[in-house]
């Protein structure tokens, strides 16, 4: 069962005082489940109020019950995780063993936080007088505006939220209209821990008047936006315009580097079920598989038997391996996306095609020889759409890897420990990942470079971003 989605302000679920709804449909089958509250300007003013209110109590509750409040949301969403999948499955399409991995890797990312709220440390500066003593206080920055995406309903939420209420701040979630109801019961998790009233607010509605109104608000202090390059930096720069902290995790074109003495095998196990991990629908998913020319036929047929093996269906379908995509506008630029490529040249190994019946199902794709003029060697497919090319030596592979302005994740395998430490060194990019697959944990550092942002949302970094400096000195 699919429950209506309302918005969350002041501590209580809530309808649009317009009483305007957005439908959310299914993926799979392309029909309506339910509907989201669409928030007017006087919600999002509500909000804010009530964001003002929750952070003057949040701010100065110890961090010890701080801390207790998140470790108690962590363990009621481990306790609902089946109900809490089955939700995200339904709106978003994942598989189920995905969805149910996504809450509980939420969970851990609460502990992570939880943890941190209690190491806040400041700093004694040795003063250059015998009667003054100088220090550093970390002071949560106010009240925090985060807007999120679709593609992990409850992940991309819970890293601002976590780390926003580690800091003291309290923060109002904008959140994606075409998943609403899993995220909502993310904050039911956080409410029915004892979570003060007003620390946390969710709304959904016009994406454009939401974040115009949030980030022009003077109480607004902090912003954080998981989305797309275009749309992050339109943000960044109204932000700017209000001097606004800002943490941006924006779109990427992770290139996958295959040299010919890698583990063949193990490393295409480990990258294909990671690349098609959501349909293909993550930002730091591999696009641009770079092999070595030695072995590059080899490698790009064992990437289809891998590919064709995959079972696409219904995410509630315990079999299933992929999911649909989210709607039909990332359905139809997926169908353009490949023949753009075939116009140019590229060929195609396998899927490609339109899937018969109902739901956003995409063929698995892989092609080859991908000139660059195509359109998907420079701008993210967002899809189940590997992209195959050969180089010639290790600059050859730097250069391609390095040539876009993207630079969130990179993927690499070689059993050449020279490579590997030089790989560390010349690859662009916020994060990279060398003979496995692990960049997503809570204590590691999560973010981009270049046109795929700035800051970070994992790790012992990321609360900063929710923290400021403040000097004392004292002359006795």
């Amino acid at each position: 069962m699919y429950t209506n989605t309302k918005l969350y302000i002041d501590g209580d679920w809530k309808l649009s005082k317009t009483d305007q709804v957005i439908s959310v449909l299914n993926p799979a089958n392309e029909s309506i489940i339910g509907e989201v509250s669409k928030a007017s300007l006087i919600d999002l003013q509500a909000s804010v109020e009530s964001a003002e209110n929750g952070f003057k109590v949040w701010k100065s509750t110890p961090a010890l019950e701080r801390a207790k409040i998140l470790n108690k949301a962590a363990d009621l969403l481990r306790e609902r995780v089946e109900d809490i999948a089955r939700t995200m499955t339904l709106e978003q399409g994942k598989p189920l063993k995905q969805s149910k991995i996504e809450v509980l890797s939420a969970a851990d990312i609460i502990n992570w936080f939880a943890a941190e709220a209690v190491r806040s440390y400041g700093q004694v500066i040795p003063s250059r007088s015998h009667d003054v003593l100088s220090y550093t206080l970390k002071v949560p920055v106010g009240i925090v505006a985060a807007f999120t995406p679709w593609n992990f309903p409850i992940n991309q939420i819970v890293r601002k939220i976590s780390a926003a209420l580690a800091a003291g701040c309290s923060i109002i979630v904008k959140g994606p209209e075409e998943t609403p109801a899993s995220p909502a019961q993310l904050v039911q998790a956080f409410h029915d821990a004892g979570l003060p009233s007003g620390v946390i607010s969710l709304v959904f509605g016009d994406p454009q008047e939401i974040s115009t109104y949030l980030i022009e608000h003077p109480k607004i202090k902090k912003i954080s936006f998981t989305g797309s390059t275009p749309i992050g930096k339109q943000l960044a720069s109204l932000a700017g315009k209000h001097m606004k902290k800002v943490t941006m995790e924006l779109g990427g074109h992770a290139p996958v580097l295959i040299f010919k003495d890698a583990d063949i095998d193990k490393a295409l196990h480990q990258i294909i079920n990671f690349k098609f991990r959501n349909a293909g629908q993550v930002c730091i998913s591999p696009t641009r598989f770079l092999i070595e020319k030695e072995v590059y036929e080899q490698v790009v047929e064992k990437i289809a038997q891998l590919v064709k093996a995959l079972k696409v269906g219904n995410g509630l379908d315990e079999s299933t391996d992929i999911g649909p995509v989210i709607h039909s506008r990332a359905y139809g630029n997926l169908k353009s996306i490949v023949a753009d490529a075939l116009h140019h040249g590229a060929k195609l190994v396998c899927g490609g095609e339109q899937m018969q019946g109902e739901g956003y199902f995409f063929q698995p794709t892989v092609l080859k020889d991908v000139p660059l003029t195509a359109q998907c060697m420079n701008s993210e497919p967002f899809g189940p759409i590997v992209i195959c090319n050969s180089f010639d030596d290790y600059l050859d592979a730097i250069e391609e890897a390095n040539r876009l302005p993207f630079g969130l994740a990179a993927y690499a395998f070689s059993q050449n420990n020279k490579t590997c430490i030089e790989l560390g060194r010349d690859l662009e990019c916020g994060m990279l990942s060398i003979n496995h697959i692990g960049l997503s944990f809570p204590e590691l550092p999560f973010g981009g470079i270049k046109d795929s942002g700035y800051g970070t949302e994992g790790g012992s970094e990321a609360i900063n971003a929710y923290l400021d400096t403040r000097l004392v000195t004292v002359s006795a």
